[in-house]
């Protein structure tokens, strides 16, 4: 079997740049203790490296006050303080179909609990209309959440034109940026933002068990948790000041160490060169995909506005079936299912096929890599019935 082409870029990127591997590795050789907690000197390093990534993310995101990067584990559980922290129960929240479960189910979960929510429908390109959101509100909404790159259609949503509607209504902004940071532009300033998601393993080139949410200032999200900070020991109740008030415990100080060389791997290549090199290759496979009898791709009419992610199917073939012909036959590594975003799928119509097969690019894939992708599907779709 020949090298492994990785195309599942969507769920983590793989392979990461030599840096992060170089500086992870010299990180936990020489520091990665607990930051922040004695006044030792190798603790004061960790320290250091905490909140020289603080600031480096505060400034990719265009934020204001570095104090309000907070870290957590992933986009998943930023959410969760964020949907949490902002919703009682009998206020109202606006989302889309085009979510992640990260978002959908927190909400399931305070519907539960008196919470009302509308969920705004995409159209057939794969899009939301900001009108649509704005019908939403109402006197008790209280949160507008939005997926800003859909990680099963690719679609860019156009979150500028959502935030200055919520801005002008005074309602919360956040914003699901778990596949669009690394890839497009989160502009806290220029988008209208008033809270971002974001996890580290995706396409900001970092480890797993990383991520974390940036809050502007005039938002305060409700304390959910409560727990140690290595600070002021003594007051009774957690922290209110951020980023303690939303951070607990001992940090993920070699996620963070490893996050802090993959954005500034990122930084370095640029944002728009390594979009459009992506782009570039997406344009190949969604031209060689549609070219292929019995191939069906979805909301690729154009790449306007998308990320580097294309979901397809064969006709007659089970989704789960092509992704292991793929890795099995093809040394093709991809994702197949619903993949955690069941109403991109009821709207798209594959939820009663189980799904559909994802291709997502990422920085390390060649051209090479994209052509063999397309000449195996084809292989695939040739296949008898």
């Amino acid at each position: 079997m020949s090298q492994l082409i990785f195309l599942d870029n969507g769920a983590t990127s793989f392979p990461k740049p030599e840096e992060v591997y170089r500086y992870m590795d010299h990180f936990f050789r020489h520091y990665g203790v607990n930051p922040g907690r004695s006044g030792y000197d190798l603790c004061m390093e960790t320290g250091l490296v905490v909140e020289d990534t603080r600031k480096l993310l505060t400034g990719f995101f265009h934020g204001a006050d570095p104090n309000r990067l907070c870290f957590g584990y992933n986009s998943t559980d930023a959410l969760n303080l964020i949907i949490f922290g902002l919703l009682r129960p009998g206020d109202h929240a606006v989302s889309t179909a085009v979510e992640h479960n990260s978002v959908l189910r927190p909400l399931y979960h305070l519907r539960r609990e008196g919470v009302e929510v509308d969920f705004v429908p995409f159209d057939g390109a794969g899009f939301v209309d900001p009108e649509e959101i704005r019908k939403r509100f109402r006197p008790t909404t209280r949160l507008v959440v939005v997926n800003h790159a859909s990680n099963v259609i690719g679609t860019v949503q156009p979150i500028a034109a959502i935030g200055r509607l919520c801005r002008e209504a005074g309602i919360p902004f956040a914003v699901d940026a778990s596949q669009s940071a690394g890839k497009v532009p989160v502009d806290m300033e220029a988008q209208f933002l008033d809270v971002v998601a974001f996890t580290g393993h995706k396409s900001l080139l970092g480890p797993t068990g990383i991520g974390g949410l940036y809050v502007r200032e005039g938002i305060e999200i409700r304390h959910t948790r409560a727990g140690g900070t290595g600070v002021r020991s003594a007051v009774r109740a957690h922290l209110d000041e951020y980023p303690y008030r939303l951070e607990y415990g001992t940090p993920n100080v070699m996620g963070i160490a490893g996050l802090k060389a993959g954005v500034s791997w990122v930084l370095e290549k640029g944002l728009e060169t390594i979009h459009r090199e992506e782009m570039r290759l997406a344009g190949i496979l969604r031209d060689g995909l549609r070219d292929i009898p019995r191939v069906r791709l979805y909301c690729l009419d154009s790449l306007n506005d998308h990320i580097a992610v294309l979901a397809f199917n064969i006709e007659g073939m089970e989704a789960a079936d092509v992704g292991t012909m793929l890795d099995v036959d093809h040394g093709i590594a991809c994702r197949t299912g619903l993949h955690c975003a069941p109403l991109v799928h009821e709207q798209i119509g594959t939820d009663k096929i189980h799904g559909a097969v994802r291709f997502g690019i990422g920085p390390f894939n060649t051209e090479e890599h994209i052509r063999k992708a397309v000449a195996a599907v084809a292989e695939i779709a040739s296949l008898k019935r």
